[in-house]
């Protein structure tokens, strides 16, 4: 209850601003005279929109009333509000938003790359919310890059472990993870439900892993956080590392995820890696 009283009063204000933005000109109507608002008058907007003066005015001074998406678009349409500020009403309004699904990012920009590289020799990639990988820096590859995986050619972290040998699997407890990777990929795809390229690509998966579809099938939905996994590297074998995802801005569902040693031994044996030059494929080079 407290936190719709206090949506109220900023929605109302929300409304104020974005009408006093819109002049007449802008929706093709004369200026008049004695205008003494430098926007739509709340009447004007209610009958641009096609609902009741009353009723918008009430919702514009943040009363009790309830709202629909369908109105809520008129009104949107009517003050021109770009997708942000759409989504920021519907908040406002307490109404769920259902926004215009954006095709996911498959690459990231110099800066990104910069960030990542930065970090190492701590393990970072970027993914987006379909575990495609966008991109890595040395550390990463150092730890995951084995030839078995190099082979697959699907760059998706999914579909590799899904699909490699358990005995090359870099990921030591797959009984443990993979569940939760599925549980976080499916906490996204509502987002995408019916879309071609999610349909196309969990049914691929589905079809190329029993394992994948069995726990698909469960229904089990978790988001992205902080965890301790167990991996494993043919050259100084168990490391235990926590993952951390950061989100980055302008690219809607990407994360930069970000692995460090979770205790001295890890950190010794991360360091050997990098020192002792193995390469991807797991043979030290010459």
């Amino acid at each position: 209850m407290r936190t719709t009283q206090r949506r109220r009063p900023e929605l109302a204000s929300f409304l104020r601003s974005r009408r006093a933005r819109v002049t007449p000109a802008d929706v093709g109507m004369p200026p008049g005279l004695r205008r003494r608002t430098p926007g739509l008058r709340r009447e004007e907007v209610a009958q641009l929109s096609g609902v009741g003066v009353t009723w918008y005015t009430w919702l514009e001074q943040g009363r009790p009333i309830n709202a629909s998406a369908q109105v809520l678009d008129a009104v949107a349409r009517t003050l021109r509000l770009d997708l942000p500020e759409r989504e920021h009403l519907y908040r406002l309004a307490e109404v769920p938003f259902a926004g215009v699904p954006e095709r996911l990012p498959q690459e990231t920009g110099p800066e990104v790359q910069g960030i990542i590289d930065a970090l190492d020799p701590l393990p970072a990639v970027v993914y987006n919310s379909r575990y495609d990988i966008l991109a890595t820096n040395q550390g990463y590859r150092d730890l995951f890059l084995i030839r078995e995986v190099i082979e697959i050619g699907v760059p998706n972290a999914l579909w590799t472990l899904f699909t490699v040998s358990e005995e090359a699997c870099p990921v030591l407890y797959r009984e443990r993870e993979l569940p939760v990777m599925v549980a976080t990929l499916r906490s996204a795809y509502g987002r995408h439900v019916g879309e071609p390229a999610w349909e196309g690509y969990i049914a691929a998966l589905a079809a190329a892993s029993p394992y994948f579809a069995e726990l698909w099938a469960s229904g089990e939905v978790v988001r992205p956080g902080p965890r301790v996994k167990t991996f494993r590297h043919r050259a100084v074998g168990v490391l235990r590392m926590t993952s951390q995802s950061l989100s980055i801005d302008g690219m809607p569902e990407c994360r930069i995820v970000v692995y460090t040693p979770e205790d001295e031994e890890t950190r010794e044996k991360s360091r050997l890696l990098r020192e002792t030059g193995f390469s991807s494929s797991g043979a030290k080079e010459n």
